[in-house]
C-alpha cells in the first residue's frame, strides 16, 4: 500500500491466479493446463521466429493468427479478433460492450474475473445463481440487462450448456450483447461460432492456453459481428498496438493449422476425464457432468479443505475454492496425464 495510491487502487479487488507453486516433484492439477505439451510444428515455428527479426516490431493486425482462426471456423477475417490471452480480451469487450445503464447478468458461481472487470471498470451487474444441479438456467436471464457472459462450459462447474439453449437466450435477447466465453469447449462441446452470422449481438471468446496447450505464450481470441470486432479494435489501438508478439502470432497460426495434434490432445483429455470421473466415483465422490479438462466433485463424508490441505501435504494440488458456501466442499481437478490421474487416486485412497 502506498500513498501515492487514488482511491480507486483501494477499492479494487483483483483476481487471484491458481497458485504457480515452485514444489519439486509436484502432481499439479490445479490450474488446467493442457497434460500433452504443444504441437511440435508449433515449437518447430517458435525456434523458426527467434532469429534477428525480434528487432522489428510484430505485425499489428496479427493477420497470419486472424487467417490461420477465419480458415479453421469458416468465418471472415474481419469477424475475428485476437489479444494477449483470452483475458485482455475480455477486458477490452467489459469496457466497450458492458458499461451501461442496465446491469451486466452472469452466473453467481463462475470465472471469477468478471466481478473484478466489474470493480476495475465500474460495471453495474448481478450474479444470477446457479439452479439446484448447479447449472445455468436460461429462464433466469431473459429480463432486462446490459449484456449477458457466461462460459461454456461453465468454470468452476465443468457443466454444458446446449447450442439449442444458448439460441434460445439470443432469441429472447436481441437488444443487448451476449458473450460465450469458450476457454474449454473444445473437451465436449460445440462452439457457437456457429451461430455468429445469424445473431449479429452474439460475441464468443476463445484461448489457445487450453486446448491448444499454449498457456504460456497468452493468445486470445473473439469471433463475433464486423461491427464488435471493429469496437474492440478501437479499444486495442486505444490501449496497446502490439498486444501480440510475432513468435505469439507464428505460434498461435501453427496451433490451428495441426488439426491431428489438436484431436489427439482432446482425445486424450476426454478419455482420461472419463477414467478419472470413474475412478472418483468408485471412491464415493460426487462429480458434476464435465465438458471441460476439469471435474468438479465432492466426497459427502469429507470436507474439500480437508482433503485439499491432504494431498497438498503429499504432493498433489488441486484447486479448492471455499466460497461460496455451496460450492465449499468441491474441489475442482484439472485432468493430467495417466500418471498424474494415477498418482492423485493413489493419494487419495491413502486419505480416505
Amino acid at each position: 500500500m502506498s500513498k501515492y495510491w487514488s482511491d480507486f487502487v483501494h477499492q479494487l479487488e483483483p483476481y487471484v491466479p491458481g497458485e504457480q507453486p515452485k514444489m519439486s516433484k509436484l502432481v499439479k492439477l490445479n490450474t488446467n493446463e493442457h497434460p500433452l505439451g504443444p504441437s511440435p510444428k508449433v515449437l518447430e515455428v517458435i525456434r523458426g521466429e527467434a532469429d534477428e527479426r525480434l528487432r522489428l516490431y510484430p505485425d499489428p493486425d496479427s493477420s497470419q493468427l486472424k487467417e490461420a482462426i477465419a480458415s479453421y471456423y469458416g468465418v471472415q477475417r474481419d469477424q475475428v479478433f485476437v489479444g494477449n490471452g483470452s483475458d485482455e480480451v475480455l477486458a477490452h469487450l467489459f469496457l466497450g460492450f458492458f458499461k451501461q445503464d442496465k446491469p451486466l447478468l452472469f452466473p453467481d458461481i463462475t470465472y471469477s474475473f468478471y466481478k473484478v472487470y466489474c470493480g476495475l471498470y465500474q460495471i453495474d451487474y448481478e450474479a444470477v445463481p446457479l439452479d439446484g444441479e448447479l447449472a445455468i438456467a436460461v429462464d433466469d436471464y431473459l429480463k432486462p440487462n446490459g449484456g449477458i457472459i457466461f462460459p461454456n462450459p461453465n468454470a468452476p462447474t465443468g457443466r454444458l450448456l446446449p447450442l439449442s439453449e444458448i439460441e434460445r437466450l439470443l432469441q429472447a435477447n436481441t437488444e443487448s450483447l451476449v458473450v460465450v466465453d469458450e476457454a474449454y469447449i473444445d473437451f465436449g462441446g460445440e462452439s457457437a461460432i456457429s451461430l455468429i452470422n445469424r445473431y449479429p449481438n452474439l460475441l464468443v471468446t476463445q484461448t489457445l492456453s487450453k486446448s491448444r496447450s499454449l498457456a504460456g505464450l497468452r493468445i486470445g481470441l473473439a469471433v463475433g459481428d464486423a461491427a464488435l470486432i471493429d469496437g474492440l479494435n478501437r479499444i486495442k489501438d486505444s490501449f496497446n498496438s502490439y498486444p501480440l508478439d510475432r513468435i505469439a502470432i507464428a505460434a498461435g497460426a501453427a496451433a490451428f493449422e495441426d488439426r491431428e495434434w489438436f484431436d489427439k490432445g482432446c482425445e486424450l483429455v476426454i478419455s482420461q476425464r472419463d477414467w478419472l470421473d470413474g475412478e472418483l466415483d468408485k471412491r464415493g465422490f460426487e462429480s458434476l457432468p464435465s465438458a471441460a479438462n476439469f471435474l468438479f466433485t465432492r466426497h459427502p463424508q469429507h470436507s474439500g479443505e480437508s482433503l485439499a490441505k491432504g494431498l497438498r501435504e503429499q504432493g498433489v494440488i488441486v484447486r479448492h475454492f471455499g466460497k461460496p458456501e455451496r460450492i465449499a466442499d468441491y474441489l475442482r481437478i484439472t485432468v493430467g496425464t495417466p500418471e498424474q490421474n494415477q498418482a492423485l487416486i493413489e493419494t487419495l485412497d491413502t486419505l480416505l
